[in-house]
């Protein structure tokens, strides 16, 4: 039996073992944060950074992967030397950082936003004026759902905005005339298996994922095979393990990459009950070197997170195909406590699925998907 070890306790890790278990895989899972939320598995709490906790984990397992990106990268190469560690190091490094992000995709040909980077207020109102208000400055590292970032109307903002990301080197990216957000997710082993998953369309409100339809209503086939080729390239390029997200603008001239992260993602969620192999599960048979699965979907899909409050747990479980998903947390402002898969044969069905389930959703945002103009 192998016993894989998991950077992390939250609900991917939690999600991560779930789906590893039925496979006979035993987990361990390293916490440095001291609030683990996982609530199975070993868990194996440092957040004192101690050798010999670290150590302990190290002994336990086989191998090794992650449900952040947001490793120090010494850890990571501490880790590596000692047992297998998967993505490994480098896809930590590119991701952990926008710049060596966007330099990676410019090397490989993936089109992104045009940007600048900026290490001043004076450098982003020059950026700001350069590529055209309105702009996006992010931080180079650090940033996620929404945070550690500014849209700036003018390059008057600048020194606002600095102040607000506080962070000393900045990305500077022109404003994209996207008609919605997308993404792909893919898993490669090894061996240099490599599976897709349809394109997903997401979401977002205030910066974080709200809902996910997969497959991705109205996707030719020429842009289902565009991003398929930038993400294999990328996994090639980096002799990637495990699960990659890949988050993309779709536009009138085409695809325009955003981002990517090393690890199973939010927006492949609906994969667990929409997909013949869901995510969590790719991810571990990569990491194993075990075959991977099918990843076609088994109908159209809708993902809803829950945010801040539960669903009223009760009155979902009497809607059929919706699965309910709880990570074990409580409620606070901004948390992510869970999510609904809803699986139906088309996207009409699925429409009024969602419409019947959002009543015991509290403080959903509206579901303005492109399905609002289904016909």
């Amino acid at each position: 039996m192998k016993r894989i070890g998991i950077l992390g306790a939250g609900q991917l890790g939690r999600m991560m073992a779930l789906a590893g278990m039925p496979l006979g895989f035993e987990f361990a899972l390293y916490d440095t944060s001291g609030a683990p939320s996982a609530g199975l598995g070993t868990i194996f709490s440092d957040p004192d950074n101690t050798q010999s906790e670290l150590d302990r984990f190290l002994d336990f397992v086989d191998v090794v992967t992650y449900e952040f990106e947001h490793l120090p990268l010494d850890l990571a190469q501490n880790i590596a030397a000692r047992k297998p560690l998967y993505p490994e190091v480098e896809a930590l490094r590119v991701c952990q950082n926008r710049e060596h992000e966007k330099a990676l995709f410019t090397q490989l040909g993936i089109p992104t936003p045009k940007y600048r980077l900026v290490n001043s207020p004076k450098e982003l109102a020059e950026a700001a004026r350069e590529l055209g208000t309105p702009v996006v400055a992010k931080s180079i590292t650090e940033g996620y759902d929404g945070k550690g970032q500014a849209v700036l109307k003018s390059a008057a903002e600048a020194e606002a905005a600095w102040n607000n990301i506080g962070h000393p080197r900045l990305i500077v990216e022109s404003f994209v005339n996207f008609s919605r957000e997308i993404s792909i997710i893919a898993a490669r082993s090894s061996t240099g298996e490599t599976v897709t998953y349809p394109l997903a369309e997401n979401i977002h409100h205030g910066g974080i994922l709200r809902y996910t339809i997969a497959p991705a209503p109205r996707i030719s086939a020429e842009l289902a095979q565009k991003a398929a080729e930038y993400i294999e390239t990328l996994m090639a390029h980096l002799s990637y393990v495990g699960v990659l997200a890949l988050e993309l603008f779709e536009t009138p001239d085409g695809l325009l990459a955003n981002e990517m992260a090393p690890r199973v993602h939010n927006s492949g969620h609906w994969s667990m009950n929409g997909a013949h192999t869901g995510q969590f599960e790719n991810h571990l048979r990569a990491v194993a070197g075990l075959p991977l699965g099918d990843t076609q979907p088994v109908g159209v899909s809708c993902m809803i997170n829950l945010i801040g409050r539960h669903a009223d747990r009760d009155s979902v479980l009497t809607l059929s195909d919706t699965h309910l998903h709880l990570y074990g947390k409580e409620e606070r402002a901004g948390r992510k406590l869970g999510h609904i898969n809803i699986v139906a044969e088309d996207y009409k069905a699925l429409i009024a699925k969602v419409e019947k389930c959002l009543p015991f959703v509290p403080e959903h945002t509206p579901f303005t998907s492109s399905l609002a103009h289904f016909d």
